[in-house]
């Protein structure tokens, strides 16, 4: 009479068995799974915070990142950059990407045709409060031939977008006068720009956001 019972206390203890192996190899597999390494890519980042303007070596760094991490367009190792104009600031750690150095790559996120135009900004201080990205007219007063009478004002370029601000723009020991900025323009507003470079002192106004 005692069989059958004690046949089934051993099935059961066998049955228990089976389930803490299997439930030990799933733990193990699991734990497997959460040690593996995660595949890594290797990019350029900034070694400090850097304020925007021309690159040295020291200002750039390798670090690793996931691979689903990686933004769009960022430097790999080997990308020459020394020389190379950074055109906004960008915090120490931070991948630097195609879209942040002034070049071909740069100038055709703003559309087919366009040109970066330099333009000398007779007020310095006026062209310091520029940030890459803003919107701006760029206004251009030429002296009359009666010093008595007020410059004559016009628009000689509407809403153009910054791609540099001055301290990115020009060598920090520049002597010319004024502050050179880079602007994403059409042809024609380049042709404009450079006509009222040579005998008018440029000035700007800056759109809001709502413009």
């Amino acid at each position: 009479m005692r069989t059958a019972p004690l046949r089934a206390v051993r099935m059961l203890s066998r049955r228990r068995r089976l389930l803490a192996v299997l439930l030990a190899a799933a733990s193990t597999g699991c734990i497997g799974l959460a040690i593996r390494p995660t595949p890594s890519t290797e990019v350029i980042a900034a070694a400090r915070d850097l304020p925007g303007g021309r690159l040295a070596a020291s200002d750039v760094t390798v670090i690793k990142l996931p691979a689903e991490s990686v933004p769009d367009g960022a430097l790999s190792p080997g990308a020459q950059l020394t020389g190379r104009i950074l055109t906004a600031p960008a915090r120490r750690g931070e991948p630097l990407t195609d879209f942040r150095l002034l070049g071909p790559t740069l100038v055709d996120a703003y559309g087919a045709g366009t040109l970066a135009t330099p333009v000398r900004i007779t007020d310095a201080g006026s062209a310091a409060l520029l940030r890459a990205g803003d919107v701006i007219d760029v206004l251009a007063a030429t002296p009359r031939w009666d010093d008595a009478l007020p410059p004559r004002t016009t628009t000689v370029a509407q809403a153009v977008t910054v791609i540099t601000t001055p301290n990115s723009a020009a060598p920090s020991d520049s002597t010319e006068p004024g502050a050179l900025v880079v602007l994403a323009t059409t042809p024609d507003q380049a042709a404009h720009l450079a006509e009222a470079s040579a005998g008018s002192r440029l000035t700007i106004t800056i759109h809001g956001h709502h413009d």
